[in-house]
């Protein structure tokens, strides 16, 4: 398939478009890469400009259908089971097995589950220590297609390249060569849909203790990141803690969250009463 022309003038409206509605954000060194992508919609779409293809996304009634299904083929769902599992086994060990013991159910948000592994992976963890039924977890994703696939529990192979001995045959069994999640461990999730840049639908202000957002503050300008972190806060409860990934770092940002490693993983703690 060909590639539509893509001027930066084009490039910066689009783009303005994409991240208005999803938060990513594209700049002038990913034009190559947008250029394909767009071109395989608006070619698809009937479009062979993609100019006109933004009037339509823009302002045709049925632009924002297209909108939400062009942003989908952009996300990155690069995930598998037991993915950077330090912070998670901290979580767990540290932070919400004591709260278990101490009376209390605990409830983690899992934000942008992708295709489920990490919230599966965490109640995998839970379980084996014998308090999953004692803690909330709710796992939402931008993508309705991604969330439908973790709500299925079948995963290919490569979801598996990271798994520890003992978890295949007590939460996952491998049936025709893919893996399926035992239904009980999923019924323990909430799966809902929710754009992190939509602040309107988040869980109830201070409603958590934990909150894992990792991989995907990377994806978003640091305007559009401070906000989604000062309203991730909001939702924490005094005492509560955020998790992003390895890879990035709140510092910056001057939020009001505290950052302490415990073990090696990185959480960002927000104030007690």
């Amino acid at each position: 398939m060909s590639t539509l022309p893509l001027s930066p003038q084009v490039l910066a409206i689009l783009a303005m478009l994409i991240e208005q509605r999803s938060g990513l954000h594209y700049g002038l060194e990913d034009r190559e890469l947008l250029a394909e992508k767009l071109s395989t919609r608006a070619l698809d779409a009937g479009f062979d400009s993609l100019l006109d293809y933004y009037y339509f996304l823009r302002y045709d009634p049925k632009g924002p259908e297209a909108l939400d299904s062009l942003v989908e083929a952009l996300l990155v769902h690069e995930t598998y089971f037991f993915r950077e599992p330090q912070a998670l086994e901290v979580l767990v060990d540290e932070l919400l097995v004591p709260e278990v013991k101490a009376g209390r159910k605990p409830r983690v948000w899992c934000a942008a589950c992708a295709t489920g592994e990490e919230p599966l992976t965490l109640a995998m963890l839970l379980d084996a220590r014998g308090v999953l039924g004692n803690v909330s977890i709710l796992a939402t994703d931008l993508s309705a297609r991604a969330l439908e696939r973790a709500q299925a529990g079948e995963y290919n192979l490569r979801c598996m390249r990271a798994l520890p001995p003992g978890v295949q045959g007590r939460w996952l069994d491998v049936v025709d060569g893919r893996p399926r999640v035992r239904p009980d461990l999923m019924a323990r999730v909430e799966w809902r849909q929710l754009n992190l840049v939509d602040t309107v639908h988040f869980p109830e202000p201070e409603s958590c203790d934990a909150i894992l957002c990792r991989n995907v503050l990377i994806y978003f300008q640091d305007d559009t990141a401070r906000s989604v972190v000062d309203s991730l806060t909001r939702v924490l409860r005094p005492g509560g803690h955020l998790v992003v990934g390895t890879s990035e770092s709140l510092m910056r940002f001057g939020t009001a969250l505290h950052c302490e490693e415990r073990r090696g993983a990185f959480f960002y703690s927000k104030a007690g009463p």
